[in-house]
């Protein structure tokens, strides 16, 4: 782990009266967890906090205490730069590159307040920012900021509403502790979020119980007519065009774990997930084993992520895109078949 000077950091926060939190693009569990969770900490130390994030996120994430403070960067532009202007710490959660912060890049790469990255993600960008607590060792950003928060404070005790934001955190990027949950220390953070008395059930109820027909719907179609499975590559894709997801009336989130049903089968090493929005498209990736889908998605479609799960993007058509990945994979093809052999 990297730790930056961590008494600076705490001499940052208590000097500070105007802190903002911001996170990546397309905010998941463990982004929109761990901001709000930083909210609820900063605010109980008395500090002015604001959070703004790039765009809209998925529903079933927005029921979170504290959700109501979120400031949307696409939908308030104006009054996102009014708070950045006045503000004297910025704390970058879940992402390890100004870049990644897609539509508020610029604004935020200018911001004048002392930026404070907490990121699980390999390969962090330094020069983006003035400290870094940094570690690709933990389950999650909320994991991690658990860890950071006492070591902040060594008698910190998370009370209702952080723990709720972290264990949500927790949950999501972990799958509901399917993967990246392999050390203890993942459990032990989890083990005293839930001594605060939080519900777990209710929690993963609110996260995973939530899909509306149109969802579900979507995902059967994705399933049945969308899937291409090539056992020669021990990959599997799905693509779906803006029209499919209109058709579906699609609602941010709504392909959400999509892409973990195409792993999910024997032989199958790399998963990738193609949607059509906005002017390009969309990749998702996840791989088995030691095949990293990171370095697949920064070399050709200026992503990252982590090895087992990584996104990028393409600017070209769907179409194009797809057969660009078909023309990417025999360059994969011996470590995707021997990975294939080695999960047997």
């Amino acid at each position: 782990m990297k730790i930056d000077k961590i008494s600076e950091i705490r001499e940052i926060i208590n000097k500070s009266k105007r802190i903002i939190v911001t996170t990546h693009t397309n905010p998941d569990g463990d982004a929109i967890g761990s901001s709000l969770a930083m909210f609820h900490y900063l605010r109980q130390a008395g500090k002015e906090v604001h959070i703004i994030v790039p765009n809209k996120y998925p529903e079933f994430i927005s029921w979170l205490p504290g959700n109501e403070e979120i400031v949307i960067f696409e939908n308030e532009r104006k009054r996102s730069l009014e708070i950045l202007d006045k503000t004297e710490a910025v704390f970058c959660l879940d992402y390890n590159a100004i870049k990644r912060s897609g539509n508020m890049q610029e604004v935020l790469a200018a911001a004048k307040g002392v930026k404070i990255m907490i990121d699980h993600h390999p390969d962090p960008e330094s020069n983006d920012f003035d400290y870094l607590y940094s570690t690709t060792e933990t389950s999650s950003t909320a994991e991690l900021l658990y860890v950071f928060f006492s070591e902040l404070d060594a008698s910190f005790r998370a009370n209702s509403d952080i723990a709720t934001c972290l264990y949500v955190g927790i949950m999501t990027d972990t799958g509901s502790f399917s993967f990246s949950c392999n050390r203890p220390e993942t459990f032990s953070v989890t083990a005293s979020l839930l001594e605060t008395g939080i519900d777990a059930a209710f929690i993963h109820r609110m996260v995973y119980d939530t899909f509306s027909e149109d969802r579900l719907r979507l995902l059967g179609y994705s399933l049945a007519e969308k899937l291409i499975v090539r056992h020669d590559m021990a990959t599997a894709y799905i693509a779906l065009s803006r029209d499919e997801l209109k058709r579906f009336n699609f609602r941010v989130g709504d392909t959400e774990g999509i892409v973990n049903y195409a792993l999910s089968m024997k032989g199958i090493v790399l998963a990738i997930l193609l949607t059509e929005k906005n002017g390009r498209i969309r990749l998702s990736f996840r791989s088995k084993g030691n095949f990293s889908v990171n370095m697949l998605a920064r070399e050709h479609f200026k992503g990252g992520g982590h090895k087992n799960a990584a996104g990028g993007d393409s600017y070209d058509t769907l179409e194009n895109t797809i057969a660009k990945l078909e023309q990417l994979l025999p360059l994969y093809e011996k470590s995707l078949l021997r990975e294939a052999e080695a999960t047997k």
